[in-house]
């Protein structure tokens, strides 16, 4: 279910996690750090609302959803932060409808994707995005709704 943190007037960023991104904290923490996902929502609306911004923090484990909620972002939100997860590398459907929006998008990666495996090397969604930001754990995150409200203001 989406969890959507909204005050009046504020630009609303969606924040869209990819398969397994459910399970940190537990999976491979020397690969993707300790914090959970949650920790890192909390860590978002913090950070928003500093910013001035306004989160919707979402997470699905079925590429179809994660499309579906794409579709959506238009009427509803200013601008779309993604960790896509494996859907990264793989996801032509998922690039091409992050390509029909008309919204500023950042592309997140908890570990450096270049420095893993080389099927990691290469990433759909970057073909879209305004930014790409990897290797900097949670704090990827946040960075990028830094980012964000710098591009929005623009």
């Amino acid at each position: 279910m989406p969890n959507t943190v909204n005050a009046e007037e504020r630009p609303v960023i969606l924040i869209l996690n990819g398969p397994n991104l459910n399970m940190l904290g537990m999976r491979e923490p020397s690969i993707y750090g300790a914090d959970t996902l949650g920790d890192i929502e909390a860590a978002c609306g913090e950070r928003a609302e500093a910013l001035g911004l306004a989160i919707d923090f979402r997470q699905s484990n079925y590429e179809g959803e994660l499309i579906d909620w794409v579709h959506e972002t238009a009427a509803q939100h200013d601008g779309i932060v993604i960790n896509a997860g494996g859907l990264s590398h793989t996801s032509i459907s998922l690039m091409d409808a992050l390509r029909m929006c008309d919204l500023p998008i950042i592309e997140v990666h908890l570990s450096n994707i270049y420095a893993r495996e080389p099927f990691r090397h290469h990433s759909y969604i970057s073909q879209v995005a305004g930014g790409v930001i990897c290797g900097l754990g949670a704090q990827g995150y946040l960075l990028a709704l830094e980012a964000m409200a710098k591009l929005i203001d623009a």
